[in-house]
């Protein structure tokens, strides 16, 4: 097993490629959605404590791994306890990257049709609803979309962690919260934006269920990309000088900054027209190029909201495709490019299936749902969940403490004291809600 050749230039590359990890369909088409059918302000609010309670010890548990070893997925679980099995954490995590990437890749393809159809001039006034029915079920466009989605990925991780990765979150993650800042900006100042943000920033308690209380627990520790060994690999190669838990604030606050912003980007201009929030998975492919459509430089704002959301899938794409190519690489970068093209290439014929479940293989269903479908509850509901739970119980068991002491440096009395707070919210909150949470999914709660 070989230490990682490369590494971040500096802590500021290392968190905008984590937060860009982080920051992609969960935070901007997924967060919007369950929030406008879970009752607004108090989930965000819930959505806020769990990410702090529960997503942000995952994150450092993740990040003492990699950081503490240097080592791939799979080779830091080994290093750490040799001649045991649970070195297959971290092929559970390539493994789950793999079928991610495969359908969510599709997700990509999707968006980048309408960011061409907006600059071709063949999105605003379209009918919408038939629109979007006409660009998943189309078996040629779908696969092509997600082909040119895998090309862009795979060209910037075979460039490799510095010149490709870093280099590409440098300029995607600003670009995002710049682009965020306008759209919003525009939103808050449309007539009856108000009774957005009220629905968005007032919790309402009256609106919430049990079931959405649980979305909101699920929410927050998959929006930070936990449980699939992507943070192991990324804090790879992290220096050894950088603070960790500095380094994992920065990035669990950019992620809740995106989703504020999500949420006064959207809620305003959905409540301004007199639309309704509970539009589910739609609200982003139909519903917003309809509120786009009656706002004046609608076109502009549409394109700006749908580059924004290619930039933030296409930097969870990278981290996907880079675990995978790290595992098998080992720390020989010579092998990257080539790694890069046959694992894409790889991932884009296992994600033709899902490209194609919604147009001419709708019919063909694995346990009553399309490949898709199967493949998204696959990896949502049972691998990221079971992930995130051996990860909650590996470092706690078999990580030395005075190593994370190390990592951590929490030599410090308050130090020492957020030291315990973290190990024990690690140890046993973080299990308990991801129990919840997968007995939840699987419908036997």
């Amino acid at each position: 097993m070989t230490n990682q050749t490369e590494q971040w230039t500096n802590r500021l590359g290392f968190i905008l490629a984590a937060a860009g990890s982080a920051i992609g369909l969960g935070a901007i088409w997924k967060f919007p959605y369950v929030a406008g059918t879970s009752g607004g302000g108090a989930f965000f609010l819930l959505f806020l404590l769990f990410t702090v309670l529960i997503g942000l010890p995952l994150l450092l548990g993740e990040f003492v791994i990699g950081r503490s070893t240097q080592q791939e997925a799979i080779s830091a679980y080994r290093t750490i306890a040799p001649g045991t099995g649970w070195h297959w954490i971290g092929r559970l995590g390539v493994a789950t990257c793999f079928l991610l990437l495969s359908f969510y890749s599709v997700v990509g393809g999707w968006i980048f049709t309408y960011f061409f159809r907006g600059l071709t001039g063949q999105l605003i006034g379209q009918p919408y609803e038939q629109l979007f029915q006409d660009v998943i079920a189309d078996p040629i466009g779908s696969v092509a979309a997600q082909f040119v989605f895998l090309l862009a990925t795979i060209v910037v991780v075979a460039r490799g962690v510095q010149s490709g990765i870093e280099s590409a979150n440098r300029y995607m993650m600003p670009g995002l919260f710049l682009l965020f800042l306008v759209l919003m900006v525009r939103s808050l100042t449309l007539d009856g934006a108000g009774s957005g943000v009220a629905f968005f920033l007032m919790p309402d308690f009256s609106k919430l269920s049990a079931e959405s209380i649980l979305y909101a627990m699920g929410q927050s520790f998959f929006s930070l990309s936990v449980g699939v060994s992507v943070m192991v690999t990324y804090s790879s190669y992290l220096g050894k000088e950088e603070n960790l838990v500095k380094s994992a604030g920065s990035i669990v606050g950019l992620n809740l900054l995106v989703a504020f912003f999500a949420g006064l980007a959207i809620f305003p201009a959905v409540f301004s027209l007199g639309m309704k929030p509970e539009a589910g998975p739609g609200l982003l492919f139909i519903i917003l190029p309809s509120v786009f459509e009656h706002i004046p430089f609608g076109t502009l704002f549409l394109l700006v909201f749908l580059a924004l959301f290619l930039f933030a899938t296409l930097t969870s794409a990278f981290s996907m495709l880079e675990v995978i190519v790290a595992s098998l690489a080992r720390g020989n970068e010579d092998k990257r490019k080539r790694l890069s093209w046959i694992v894409g290439m790889l991932i884009f014929a296992v994600g033709i299936p899902s490209a194609l479940s919604f147009g001419v293989w709708s019919d063909v269903t694995f346990f009553g749902k399309t490949m898709f479908d199967a493949a998204d509850f696959l990896v949502s509901n049972v691998l990221m969940p079971l992930g995130a739970l051996l990860i909650a119980v590996f470092v706690p068991l078999k990580m030395k403490r005075e190593v994370l002491i190390q990592e951590l440096q929490a030599r410090t009395p308050l130090g020492r004291k957020l030291f315990a707070a973290w190990l024990l919210l690690l140890k046993y909150a973080a299990p308990l809600a991801i129990i919840v949470v997968f007995l939840h999914s699987l419908g036997f709660l």
